[in-house]
């Protein structure tokens, strides 16, 4: 069929969907705007993305080849739809129901609390499934309560839950397009029709657009309307459907890009995405303002859909990613993307000509100002190469400060006006023709009249000069870092003397200066301990206390630029805040504006050069931006969303429920949260959880806060954001509990209760037991104390009487061994006596005085022996002995049975311990004897020499 030739071109078209979004008082025409980019593996579904819309919110939503796409500000969201086809279309309503549509399937996903998301099919109310099978649905309307899903075939509208459908007689729909309540479609090949009611009336000169593919109508005025077509450009279609070519030589460059979608920005301007060359936007006068491809930041030239955000910038979903345009900024841009200018280290604007001095050289291009728009391209200028450190136009010559010299810049050439290598920049003297100019080894002297010329390098002075700052037409502040010096030059300028150093002044020694500047008539120098002045009348450096107290952190800049009357750039390393002097002396501090700079600027080398009142250049690392002054829009920061909450106690699981109530044990939680507004600049947080915080948060980039081990109880989580420039948006809440822990349930505690009962009974019945055990086992031990008494007073009784019977024994002991003492004396006494008697005898003579016969003799000796040897008295003896001494001769004789029984009596006589003399003579022996016997009895006693043979006796 021949609609089918037209659809399967189209195809082709589909690859552009997108519009940019601009606010005309901040749309520059040189340099293109800042660009975010979002790669496939940043939002992490596929390529295409089909079609964008925005909600009330401001959330973001792109029909991906994966699904539904959700962007919040700070988190991507895939929802696939349930057949996982790619979603070509999506539309937000006002209720909060985003509406999808793809291969044979459509519907709507509705936002539930904390970023969830629910889907529910409308397809499915079709009474007839197959009619949808082969459909796809490209473009979704709603108008009043009816939504409009669009395929190539069919319209289906869905209104009161019911889905009707329009058809074209046979013919394909292209696009429909709604326009002030008025619902336009294109019939292929038919041409463009206005619907009213259920009936499809053609527009009067729709043949003018048959077969052109209208694929955007956009309001132009009160009366009519502007389309954009394919491969033909635009078109105006008035109210009552006369149509008319708008031949402007945009449309014609539109057209060679083919258009495939557009939309209406602020102030009557308009974006068109097309599908060769990413995207335009002009102004209702049908000029361009701007062309943003992938030549200056786009990823792709493909434009499947476009979109704006609530802060006026472009979202355009291309055929690989998706990019944000930042059109309503005060910066724009031009990037040297293959890198063949260098750093811009000098800019200036001559003779309808931009300069652009780099690291590489001098390069030009021609400028047709600022609100023309134009594509820049720059060559250099010949025998430029080398390091351009200024560019300074006085009276009508243009001069280049250069690492080789100094040179008057002539249209695309060099003429050189001095060989002092490296000029760093110039300094007019006041009130004369003169230019002074620091360079590498010192300062120059220039004129200007009657034509630009070198007088002189000064002599005095050998060493790099970075600054000079002129305090009168004499004096001059000059120097490096840490070499800062004021000099007065003589009346005819030719000379001049050194008047101070800083590098002998005590009072700032230890201070690194960066630099030296004019800020309000008064010469400042900047360092790393803040801003100081030169006090002339104690002549030392002091701070400046009261400007560094109202410059914050930028009291530490490296470099100040003049840009107008009472408005300065602090440049402190990466960081740059444009600081205003108000009249009551008070400062304005603006570092948020300026954003889109940070880590562009080449530091210690920041150059700013004034266009005009409105606009300043500034050169970047690899380029330069376009600056335009004035008040922004105050913006205000929508409330901040909860993206998720999780329970983190082991893996994260997502918590999906309208109420938000978990059990003690999973007391760990994932606050994640965000706010659906966009800039260069990350937005900042701050929570306060009420009910276990005691005061907000610090501020802090991340956007999401954990939770561990809370306590039982209510919470209510209050987060807010804050934007670069201090703005802060409402409080958003959430609420929720954490259960009680188990034993503090009320079944718990009705099981403690009754655990407790039984225990106080049983405690109770235990103490009365315990009490009466107590009371028996007292009354036991009384009884065991009473007969331990009993038994303790029995046995003293027993002891005394032991020790009485004792008593009694050793006094019998005592008496038998006096008694032994005494028979062994009488022994004693009988054998002396019968010794002396022996021994008289001899003597005895008769009355004749003869002696005694030896017969008589020996019969006497014989009874005297047997006296001797009567075993009586040693009988009587050893029976008393071991009556006292406990069966001493047996039981000596027991351990030592080689003792005869006179061993025995010498150790009886050794125990009474008595002498070697009485021994002898009860043994009727010598004492000789008695020692030999004693020798004998020690050896058979086995007893060692130092022991004393009675003691041992004594022992036993």
């Amino acid at each position: 069929m021949e609609w089918a030739t037209y659809i399967f071109c189209y195809f082709t078209l589909l690859f552009c969907a997108a519009p940019l979004l601009v606010q005309a008082q901040n749309i520059i025409r040189v340099g293109s705007p800042s660009i975010q980019q979002f790669d496939k593996t940043a939002y992490k579904a596929g390529n295409q993305n089909w079609s964008a819309s925005v909600d009330d919110e401001g959330i973001l939503y792109f029909g991906n080849t994966d699904g539904l796409l959700v962007f919040d500000g700070q988190y991507w969201k895939l929802y696939p739809l349930k057949n996982k086809s790619a979603v070509r279309s999506v539309k937000a309503d006002k209720n909060g129901k985003i509406y999808v549509g793809g291969h044979a399937e459509f519907g709507y996903w509705q936002r539930k609390p904390y970023g969830h998301m629910a889907y529910t099919s409308i397809s499915g109310l079709l009474e007839d499934k197959n009619i949808l099978a082969n459909d796809e649905i490209w473009k979704i309307i709603i108008r009043d309560e009816a939504v409009y899903f669009h395929s190539f075939s069919k319209i289906y509208v869905y209104k009161n839950n019911k889905i009707n459908t329009i058809t074209a007689d046979g013919e394909p729909f292209l696009f429909p397009h709604l326009i002030q309540d008025r619902l336009y479609l294109e019939q292929i090949p038919s041409g463009l029709h206005l619907l009213q009611g259920q009936k499809l009336v053609p527009v009067k000169d729709k043949d003018i657009l048959k077969n052109k593919n209208i694929l955007c109508i956009l309001p132009y005025n009160n009366d009519s309307y502007l389309l954009g077509t394919a491969h033909h450009g635009l078109f105006f279609l008035d109210k009552n459907g006369y149509i008319k070519k708008w031949d402007i030589s945009a449309g014609h460059i539109l057209a060679k890009a083919q258009i495939n979608n557009g939309i209406l920005l602020d102030n009557d301007q308009y974006a068109f995405g097309t599908i060769q060359d990413g995207v335009y936007i002009l102004n209702k006068q049908g000029e361009i303002l701007q062309h943003i491809n992938k030549n200056n930041g786009l990823q792709n030239n493909t434009v499947l859909s476009i979109t704006k955000d609530k802060q006026k910038n472009i979202w355009v979903g291309l055929d690989n990613g998706i990019d944000r345009i930042e059109v309503n900024s005060t910066l724009y841009f031009y990037t040297d993307f293959l890198g063949n200018i260098g750093t811009v280290y000098a800019t200036a604007i001559f003779k309808g000509h931009i300069y652009l001095g780099t690291n590489q050289g001098l390069f030009v291009s021609p400028w047709n100002g600022i609100d023309t728009f134009q594509s820049l391209d720059f060559r250099q200028v010949s025998a430029s190469s080398g390091q351009v450190w200024s560019l300074s136009v006085i009276g009508d010559k243009l001069l280049c400060g250069h690492n080789d010299g100094t040179f008057e810049v002539e249209n695309m050439s060099f003429k050189k006006l001095s060989s002092v290598t490296g000029g760093w920049f110039f300094e007019k003297i006041p009130n004369s023709d003169l230019i002074l100019q620091g360079n590498y080894t010192g300062i120059s002297l220039f004129q200007k009249h009657p034509t630009v010329s070198f007088v002189q390098q000064y002599p005095s002075l050998r060493e790099p000069i970075r600054f000079i700052v002129s305090k009168n037409q004499q004096n001059y502040w000059v120097g490096n870092r840490n070499n800062i010096s004021l000099i007065e030059l003589a009346s005819d300028f030719k000379t001049f003397k050194t008047l101070i150093r800083t590098k002998h002044d005590s009072s700032i020694n230890r201070i690194e200066l960066t630099g030296v500047f004019n800020l309000e008539d008064n010469i400042v120098f900047t360092s790393d301990s803040g801003l100081y002045i030169y006090d002339d009348i104690i002549k030392k450096f002091k701070t400046h206390d009261e400007l560094n107290k109202q410059l914050g952190s930028f009291q530490y800049a490296n470099k100040i630029i003049s840009t107008q009357k009472n408005q300065y750039w602090f440049f402190n390393r990466s960081r740059i805040a444009k600081i205003a002097f108000k009249q009551n002396g008070t400062i304005t501090v603006d570092s948020t504006s300026l954003n889109g700079l940070q880590n562009r600027v080449m530091d210690y080398y920041e150059n700013i050069y004034t266009i005009d009142k409105n606009h300043l250049l500034i050169g970047l690392d690899n380029g330069f931006a376009i600056y335009k002054e004035g008040l922004q829009e105050q913006e205000k920061l929508p409330l901040p969303i909860i993206s998720g909450v999780w329970n983190i106690s082991k893996d994260p699981i997502l918590i999906d429920t309208s109420e938000i109530v978990v059990d003690y044990k999973n007391n760990n939680l994932r606050i994640a949260f965000s706010t659906p507004f966009y800039s260069t600049a990350p937005l900042e947080y701050q929570y306060f959880l009420e009910g276990y915080s005691e005061d907000w948060s610090s501020w802090d980039h991340t956007a999401y806060k954990d939770f561990t081990n809370l306590p039982a109880g209510k919470y209510v989580f209050q987060i807010r954001a804050k934007s670069a420039n201090g703005v802060l948006s409402p409080v958003s809440t959430l609420a929720f509990k954490i259960n009680n822990p188990w034993y503090l349930t009320w079944y718990a505690l009705i099981i403690y209760m009754m655990t407790a009962t039984l225990l106080f009974a049983f405690i109770r019945t235990h103490q009365r037991k315990k009490e009466q055990k107590r009371q028996f086992q007292i009354k036991r031990r009384l009884l065991e104390q009473q007969k331990a008494t009993i038994a303790r007073e029995a046995e003293l009784n027993e002891q005394k009487l032991i020790k009485i019977k004792n008593q009694q024994l050793e006094n019998e002991l005592v008496v038998k061994n006096r008694e032994l003492a005494n028979a062994a004396t009488n022994i004693v006494y009988k054998n002396e006596m019968l010794n002396n008697l022996h021994n008289q005898l001899k003597e005895l003579k008769d009355a004749e005085g003869n002696r005694l016969s030896e017969e008589e003799l020996r019969k006497i000796n014989k009874l005297i022996d047997e006296a001797h040897n009567d075993d009586r008295d040693w009988d009587i003896f050893e029976k008393s002995f071991n009556e006292a001494h406990g069966n001493f001769f047996k039981k000596l004789k027991a351990d030592f049975p080689t003792l005869v029984p006179n061993d025995l009596k010498l150790c009886a006589y050794l125990r009474l311990n008595m002498s070697s003399k009485e021994i002898a003579s009860l043994l009727n022996i010598t004492t000789r004897g008695v020692e030999i016997r004693r020798y004998r009895l020690r050896k058979k006693l086995n007893i060692p020499s130092e022991k004393n043979l009675s003691e041992f006796l004594l022992e036993r």
